[in-house]
């Protein structure tokens, strides 16, 4: 089994939804922006694609992040925010995943900078994003957490409008232990430049 017998196509995102569940340390698409979802496949033993692995990209969530990695045009910033693979892929599936999706946004889309975090609360360092001439930019800041019946939520849960933030609201008003804040650590950034003059100009 060879990386380049795999291939990449773009994908409806309620067709990965269970495998980012089955496979990555998240469990969930839940709180990101959802822009473009890939596949990466393999035919199985009666010649039909099996997914072996999925990536997200999405619109930053904050957009104070595109504005710090690209003050001049944050419009063209885009984050990926989901990356898993089954565990018995070869070497180098993940950077050849990650190059072909690379390859795609710049030939079809407007954005030119990728940025993506490396999560240290589950001890990763982001080797993945290094070995994909990824720019390792620093550490984020820590934050914090909104924790519910023992489910990680983003803090801006606490003042979105959608049934579910209503819930959780109304839980705390009535004083549910079972709803609390945690710390998390920084997480390493990494950004990939797709237009090298804008490599030159920010890195």
């Amino acid at each position: 089994m060879k990386v380049t017998d795999f291939t990449v196509d773009i994908v409806p995102h309620n067709q990965i939804k269970w495998f980012v569940k089955k496979y990555h340390y998240s469990g969930s698409t839940r709180g990101i922006h959802i822009s473009y979802c890939f596949g990466l496949f393999k035919d199985d033993n009666f010649g039909l694609p099996r997914m072996i692995g999925t990536m997200i990209y999405g619109i930053p969530a904050m957009p104070d992040v595109s504005k710090k990695y690209c003050p001049d045009n944050p419009d063209i910033v885009l984050e990926l925010n989901r990356l898993c693979c089954i565990d018995d892929t070869p070497t180098n599936t993940e950077s050849y995943f990650i190059g072909k999706t690379l390859r795609w946004l710049k030939q079809n889309t407007k954005y030119r900078v990728i940025i993506s975090f490396a999560d240290t609360a589950q001890g990763h360092e982001g080797i993945i994003y290094k070995a994909t001439n990824f720019i390792h930019k620093g550490m984020t800041s820590g934050a914090k957490a909104l924790m519910v019946d023992g489910e990680r939520f983003h803090q801006r849960m606490l003042t979105k409008k959608c049934p579910k933030g209503d819930e959780i609201r109304k839980r705390i008003k009535d004083g549910d232990e079972n709803i609390w804040t945690t710390e998390l650590p920084p997480k390493h950034c990494y950004v990939y430049y797709l237009d090298k003059r804008l490599k030159r100009k920010y890195s």
